[in-house]
């Protein structure tokens, strides 16, 4: 019987099939490599995808120069204002009716809730009066009367929800969009895409609070993965820049001689190593620093300011920590005047019992009545300020905190514990709505349950307000594209003027 051969071995090798194997295999390369140059592969996710998302271009000898929107933006430059800690918004903007008549009954529904810290109480009305406020009608408490005072001019945001109810990780996603450490935060993103006008300042400053830095730290201005030119610079009127200044054993001549050296060593290493990007960041990061040694001491001199606009900030005040605040809050002003894109400013510093931020579980009323006075009127006199200067016509303010508080005390305490299901954060200025509310929490204040947001929706809006298309603003990393907004985010077109 003739043997018939196994097919792995009765194939026959030459050179007719050697080059019709070649030639298939060359023309998958190429066919390949089209698909990546045009449309990327079947997913739309090739090479084309990371060129394309790997736009603005950054020189990184001029990382911080002005770069072009993709629309026209209606605001120019934006000021955060963090309340660190997590605010009550049942305290504060959220006005509920049915949890001052239900006070003292359980929550509906909800009769053995336990949170963060275990197990809550029955239903606690606001500890503080609501109002309302200007022409508006807006029902606001009276531990912010100021603010309230400025209601006409603000867009409130009803139906905020985070992902996380822990301070840190929450934080991270209001400031960056995600919960883990390592990602930019959004000021890094803002000047990344946009750069700044002043090449004088930081295109991006962070103002901590007086009484110490926040919770998740410099997480909250990190740079992440971008280009370290993009990371905020913390600063503030009681911890400048740390180094600015030339030590007092160094002439101004000596330190002019030496910056003379260094130049010339870096042009010859420059010409020795053309087409250095870290080389050329680097050099940008030095000539910025100088730079801001002759124009950061100026800005910074926030009692040159009237009298009457030291009065209308509070910075004459005899609480020390409101009267600090109060210079934070003129120097926030200062920055956008000189034209820093980004400005981020802290009120509360870390965990510490809610008595240096608004972390309030266990003596809500005591604790918020202090922060309550050195957040308030600062704040308004910058919305004041802003809006008398004509500012506020291209500058957006935003009021954020991490989550809300429960509309319940915890068992056996005076404080609110944390909400992430639903709480309250506002805008005002350039592009939105005066005197408007959107989004809703349940009757007591629990839950959001009409228009609910997401920080991924808030981002997505401001990067909309500030001319970007938040898909569009990418960077590959990790194999990954990376946005602000992650994979979610809905630009909130109802509160847009």
């Amino acid at each position: 019987m003739k043997n018939i051969p196994c097919p792995s071995t009765a194939t026959t090798i030459n050179r007719r099939r050697v080059l019709s194997g070649v030639s298939g295999g060359l023309a998958g390369i190429a066919m390949h490599s089209l698909l990546a140059q045009t449309n990327g592969d079947a997913t739309g996710n090739g090479r084309s995808a990371k060129k394309k998302a790997e736009r603005p271009v950054i020189d990184p000898a001029k990382p911080y120069e002005q770069r072009p929107s993709h629309f026209e933006a209606k605001a120019k430059n934006v000021i955060v204002v963090f309340c660190s800690g997590a605010i009550s918004h049942v305290d504060t903007f959220d006005f509920k009716p049915q949890l001052i008549k239900q006070h003292g009954k359980p929550l509906p529904g909800n009769e053995k809730l336990v949170s963060f810290q275990g197990p809550n109480g029955n239903l606690t009305k606001p500890l503080w009066n609501f109002r309302p406020r200007g022409e508006s009608g807006k029902m606001i408490s009276d531990l912010v009367p100021h603010i309230g005072g400025m209601a006409d001019d603000i867009c409130f945001l009803h139906s905020l929800t985070n992902k996380s109810n822990t301070h840190g990780p929450a934080e991270n996603v209001m400031n960056t969009g995600f919960t883990f450490d390592g990602f930019p935060s959004m000021g890094a993103w803002i000047n990344f895409a946009l750069g700044t006008e002043n090449q004088n300042l930081p295109a991006f400053v962070a103002i901590e609070d007086p009484r110490g830095m926040p919770q998740s730290g410099p997480n909250n201005w990190a740079g992440g993965f971008l280009p370290a030119a993009f990371q905020g610079t913390p600063l503030s009127t009681t911890k400048p820049i740390r180094y600015l200044n030339r030590p007092p054993e160094i002439t101004a001549e000596a330190d002019s001689e030496a910056r003379k050296a260094w130049r010339f060593l870096e042009e010859q290493r420059q010409q020795r190593f053309k087409g250095d990007q870290q080389l050329a960041a680097r050099v940008a990061s030095y000539e910025l620093a100088a730079r801001m040694q002759l124009h950061v001491p100026h800005v910074m001199q926030v009692s040159d300011e009237p009298a009457h606009i030291r009065k209308l900030y509070g910075a004459d005040s005899a609480n020390g920590t409101k009267a600090a605040f109060a210079n934070n809050c003129i120097l926030a002003r200062r920055l956008v005047e000189n034209g820093v894109r980004f400005v981020q400013l802290f009120n509360g510093a870390y965990a510490s019992g809610g008595r240096l931020n608004w972390d309030a579980h266990s003596n809500l009323k005591t604790q918020y009545d202090t922060h309550g006075e050195i957040l308030d009127q600062p704040v308004a006199g910058l919305l004041k300020d802003l809006k008398q200067r004509g500012l506020l016509d291209s500058t957006l303010v935003i009021f954020a905190t991490e989550f809300g508080r429960m509309p319940m005390f915890q068992a056996g305490t005076f404080g609110r514990d944390h909400n992430p299901l639903g709480f309250t954060c506002w805008l005002a200025g350039a592009g939105v709505k005066k005197g408007f509310s959107f989004g809703s929490t349940d009757a007591f204040g629990f839950r959001a349950q009409e228009n609910i947001l997401t920080a991924h929706d808030l981002h997505a809006t401001i990067l909309y307000l500030l001319g970007l298309h938040h898909q569009e603003l990418n960077v590959y990393h990790n194999g990954i594209q990376r946005r602000l907004t992650d994979v979610h985010g809905k630009v909130i077109h109802q509160l847009l003027a």
